[in-house]
């Protein structure tokens, strides 16, 4: 049993004694202990203050006697005010030393068939051009989201919904058509998704310049300036080319869609690659091109039971005053759908697939006021979970150039960022001479490693609400809050893991509880127990960032007890092997803390 567990148990059982009240343990408020104070968990006992009838200091110390005589992991207390400082017994920290070293899983909970299912949703990709640097912060996001949400007990879901149709699409088809000249990802040397990409930077360029030289010419026939602009997106020959193409496509021009089938195919082995070397990966994958029809159902059934309503033009929508909000559209006049519509066909494809106890979408903030709408309708339509579907809302991030643009051809690309980390990784590794004594293909692997480590962990480790600006030269540091930093460790802890094997030192199954313990090893034991409480946390709030700064925190802790005290040369043998013990497990935990944010760590480095 946990030690805040028993001390919780002997409170309920210290009230019922003294007096004569049952109490639930929710009630038992347990914290670590001010650094300023003697004491490993401090006990607050204002609630008990009307059944005890005494003095803060009166019930502290009346509670403390009890605890003392009563519960053995108590050794001592001190109290202050209204807060009972309780000194934890030597054995105690060694049995829960015991209980981490004994459980390779340490800090993860067990899943089973009976578990409720979390759906999360990320990454949402266009067809029509590569993943950039916000793709990236998503990816990783939702990564490290659905691994939380399993290690708290859930079954999980990882799916993505590729935006595969639309007049983004056809734009980039169109500009092949005109200016490609039947290239190929084959014959250009180019990745699928980069290739169509660049057409879909093509388009903006040759649209830009019809634009404006259209826009001259009605000036020049006595237009104002804001009337040329006008009248030139009306009249623009390209942009009708391309809702042609698009009016093509929904009535199923099979010229069309085949174009449309063979650039999402190049598109989709682009994607693929770009996936597998973050690390990330999805266990079902919808496609707007097929559930925007399921979506038109949804709205058509929902405008038949009275949920929305259709305007003269031949419009439906959906009217939700009573929430405080304005009306909202579902379906065009013409019949066409709209984002909305095509996510309430997703949901619905969904629940027929899976039996949801919990949907998470992870999307940017400036879609706040789509889910807040989505999550209405998708409750007015039946669906038991959308009332609390969780918007896991994020900032944008940037880098110290600015914003980027996929139009302009301006994005940071997700496949260059990544490569230019895992350069970066190599030539830090090579400056501070970590690559000695090593292969070649051990120096690829750990600057992989270590390059997408730092990468995942800079994003990672910021509150995910927040904008962020990515430094890539301050995230690939050895030192401080990185990743680098936290790997680093691990593969000493491991060098030294190793150092006492080669010198026939074998840790003991179990540790015996009368090993020496001074304040900083105590200290340690304590950090690791608080793992699952944080992991917990996590995920209650949503929060990698959570995680990420934990692992921070203990590698921090370890490195500066590995600076205070000596481990294979610990003055005792049986010092040595507590310091060893605590050395594994502090590398399990991290090893295991970072696997929850998708980062890899190195044996060695």
């Amino acid at each position: 049993m946990k030690i805040e567990a028993l001390i919780s148990a002997a409170v309920v059982a210290a009230v019922k004694e003294c007096y004569g009240q049952d109490v639930p343990q929710a009630m038992v408020q347990l914290q670590k202990t001010k650094a300023e104070f003697e004491g490993n968990l401090t006990l607050v006992v204002f609630p008990f203050l009307k059944m005890s009838r005494l003095k803060p200091e009166d019930t502290a110390q009346q509670l403390g006697d009890y605890l003392a005589a009563h519960c053995q992991v108590v050794q001592s207390f001190n109290v202050v005010k209204g807060f009972l400082n309780l000194v934890i017994a030597p054995a105690a920290w060694i049995g829960l030393l015991n209980r981490i070293d004994n459980d390779p899983h340490f800090g993860l909970k067990t899943v089973h068939e009976q578990s409720p299912l979390v759906m999360v949703e990320y990454s949402s990709p266009n067809t029509n051009k590569p993943l950039h640097l916000g793709h990236v912060r998503n990816n990783l996001l939702g990564w490290s989201l659905s691994k939380i949400m399993e290690a708290n007990g859930n079954r999980v879901v990882k799916t993505n919904i590729v935006n595969d149709r639309g007049i983004h699409i056809c734009k980039s088809m169109l500009a092949w058509q005109k200016w490609g000249n039947g290239a190929t990802p084959e014959s250009t040397g180019k990745k699928g998704d980069h290739l169509i990409g660049d057409y879909y930077v093509a388009f903006d360029q040759h649209y830009r310049a019809e634009l404006a030289e259209l826009t001259a010419k009605l000036k020049a026939e006595g237009m104002t300036d804001e009337e040329a602009e006008k009248r030139a997106k009306e009249e623009s020959p390209l942009m009708k080319e391309a809702h042609d193409m698009l009016v093509r496509w929904e009535q199923g021009d099979e010229e069309v869609r085949a174009l449309w089938r063979k650039m999402n195919d190049w598109v989709y082995q682009g994607f693929d690659e770009t996936y597998k070397a973050m690390g990330v990966g999805f266990d079902k994958i919808y496609y707007e091109s097929e559930t925007y029809l399921e979506g038109k159902a949804k709205v058509e059934e929902g405008l038949a039971k009275g949920l929305f309503f259709r305007k003269p033009d031949g419009s439906v929508w959906a009217d939700l005053s009573n929430e405080g909000l304005d009306q909202k559209l579902l379906l065009r006049a013409d019949g066409t759908s709209v984002y909305m519509t095509q996510d309430i066909g997703t949901a619905a494809l969904r629940f027929k697939d899976y039996p949801i106890d919990q949907m998470i979408y992870v999307v940017g903030n400036e879609q706040n006021y789509h889910f807040q709408v989505l999550s209405i309708l998708l409750d007015r339509l039946g669906f038991k979970w959308g009332k609390e579907l969780v918007h896991f809302s994020y900032g944008m991030v940037e880098l110290p150039n600015g914003k980027m643009k996929s139009r302009e051809g301006t994005v940071v690309d997700a496949d260059d960022l990544m490569e230019e980390m895992v350069s970066a990784a190599r030539r830090t590794s090579e400056e501070l001479g970590k690559f000695a004594d090593m292969t070649e293909s051990e120096r690829n692997e750990i600057a992989r490693i270590v390059g997408l480590g730092a990468l995942k962990y800079f994003i990672l480790k910021v509150d995910a609400r927040k904008n962020m600006l990515f430094n890539p030269e301050e995230s690939i540091d050895f030192n401080g809050n990185t990743g680098p930093f936290i790997q680093y460790t691990y593969a000493r802890i491991r060098s030294i893991m190793r150092k006492a094997e080669a010198e026939g030192i074998v840790l003991p199954t179990v540790l015996p509880d009368t090993l020496p313990l001074n304040e900083k090893e105590v200290q340690i034991i304590q950090k690791l127990n608080s793992f699952e409480a944080v992991i917990e946390q996590a995920g209650k709030d949503y929060s990698p960032s959570g995680i990420a700064n934990y692992c921070y925190e203990l590698t921090k802790d370890f490195n500066q007890f590995y600076h205070d005290y000596s481990i294979l040369n610990a003055e005792s043998i049986e010092a040595k092997t507590l310091r060893l013990a605590l050395a594994k497990n502090v590398a399990k935990t991290i090893k295991n803390g970072m696997s929850l944010l998708g980062i890899e760590v190195p044996e060695r480095m």
